[in-house]
């Protein structure tokens, strides 16, 4: 073959090569799917909800992949701390403790905690519930509350392995009260209006943030996640994606 066509078929292959044969790099990334709205299954067994799509946008403004994986919240922490997962994104509470066993984004969902009680209890703040156990999802921000307020031993806190579990044991009135995140329990008091739930913010419960959590050391994906974040923020994708969950515009977020 004469050089000049040999250097062009060479020179085409490279194209098609390089076009079509490196694909993006893909992330794990795990989730715990019982917390609506943030990520749940549908009955299709498809990972859906805020955090899955806020977490597609930032993959796309980065130019990666994500692949998610259905991960149980007790032991959310350690697969990532393991390798079995690159990325934990699941309505994360970021707290200084955990900040010991992570490193996280900059924060992307400003959060509280809130105590939800059927239609009969009104309070104001949690050391009203004189009687009554309480409902909590173990290790999380809720369950951090009812142990300040009752003591970490109390009896009268009731420990749940998932959100579901927890609101259903109030539903059947084994519970006074439920403590979550505000997200969540905002919504499923919405979309369940014939219960008449009372919702109550008590004034020690401080602002909140969740973020997005890697292996601690990760620097470098950390700040390819927070690159992501600001572009989506500054696009207005984030607060399209805010609005198709909570129907209202989103709140700012802290630089």
């Amino acid at each position: 073959m004469p050089f000049k066509k040999l250097l062009w078929a060479v020179c085409a292959a490279a194209a098609l090569t390089a076009s079509a044969g490196v694909s993006a790099e893909e992330y794990v990334v795990g989730t715990g799917a019982t917390y609506r709205p943030f990520e749940y299954e549908t009955p299709q067994k498809e990972l859906v909800g805020f955090d899955v799509d806020l977490m597609r946008a930032i993959a796309k403004a980065e130019g990666f992949d994500v692949k998610f994986i259905n991960t149980p919240w007790e032991g959310i922490f350690a697969t990532v701390d393991k390798g079995d997962r690159d990325i934990i994104m699941s309505g994360i509470t970021i707290t200084d403790k955990r900040r010991e066993a992570v490193d996280f984004s900059k924060p992307y969902f400003l959060a509280h905690q809130l105590i939800l009680t059927d239609k009969n209890t009104k309070i104001e703040k949690l050391t009203d519930l004189k009687k009554g156990n309480v409902a909590v999802v173990s290790g999380s921000a809720g369950d951090v509350a009812a142990s300040e307020a009752f003591g970490k031993a109390s009896t009268r806190i009731r420990r749940f392995d998932n959100t579901p579990l927890a609101l259903e044991e109030l539903n059947q009135g084994g519970v006074v009260a439920a403590i979550g995140d505000v997200g969540v329990l905002a919504f499923y008091a919405r979309n369940n209006p014939d219960k008449h739930f009372n919702m109550t913010r008590d004034p020690n419960f401080k602002e909140q943030y969740f973020g997005i959590a890697v292996k601690k050391g990760n620097k470098a994906l950390a700040e390819k996640i927070n690159a992501g974040l600001d572009k989506v923020v500054k696009s207005g994708e984030y607060n399209k994606i805010y609005q198709k969950w909570f129907g209202t515009d989103a709140p700012k977020l802290p630089d």
